[in-house]
């Protein structure tokens, strides 16, 4: 059973010493979606809401958000990042938007927080900026789909399957 690394023998949180592991390579993928109703949607796809380009500042957010990821979550370590995106894809006939964020840097630890964190806040700037027209939307589905280097290898989430 794997034991869990944030917290010391006492159960005192902690955060994990890296500083002996090797740099390596390491991306992340993750990725969420959010539902909301077909004028909602629309609106997005073509426009027109009026706070102005949903997509663009997402997209923005969710970069900004990935790059504070450790000022947000307590023990995660400060990372030189030298990669995040952001994309969407548009699934017409659900009414949704998928957010999929990557990140990557060379480092000692992996970048899963980073990627996880930028797709949260794209969906919840998105959100945030239809919330006037939809108030019913669901941001659902946040997960790692993917991660390389490190220790541990490359993980694919098999619940993903190949729609990443």
């Amino acid at each position: 059973m794997m034991e869990f690394t944030h917290f010391d023998d006492a159960g005192n949180a902690w955060m994990v010493d890296v500083s002996a592991k090797e740099d390596t390579l390491r991306e992340a993928v993750a990725a969420g979606s959010i539902l909301m109703s077909p004028e909602c949607f629309r609106k997005v796809k073509q426009g027109s809401m009026a706070k102005g380009d949903v997509l663009g500042t997402a997209r923005i957010a969710g970069i900004m958000g990935a790059k504070r990821t450790s000022e947000l979550i307590p023990l995660c370590h400060i990372l030189n990042l030298t990669k995040l995106a952001v994309d969407f894809e548009m699934i017409e006939d659900r009414h949704e938007i998928r957010a999929l964020c990557t990140a990557k840097t060379t480092g000692k630890t992996g970048v899963e927080m980073e990627a996880l964190t930028g797709a949260s806040v794209a969906l919840l700037t998105i959100y945030d900026m239809c919330k006037a027209v939809d108030k019913t939307m669901e941001i659902t589905g946040i997960r790692l789909l993917r991660k390389s280097g490190g220790k541990s290898g490359d993980f694919v989430n098999p619940r993903e399957g190949d729609r990443s």
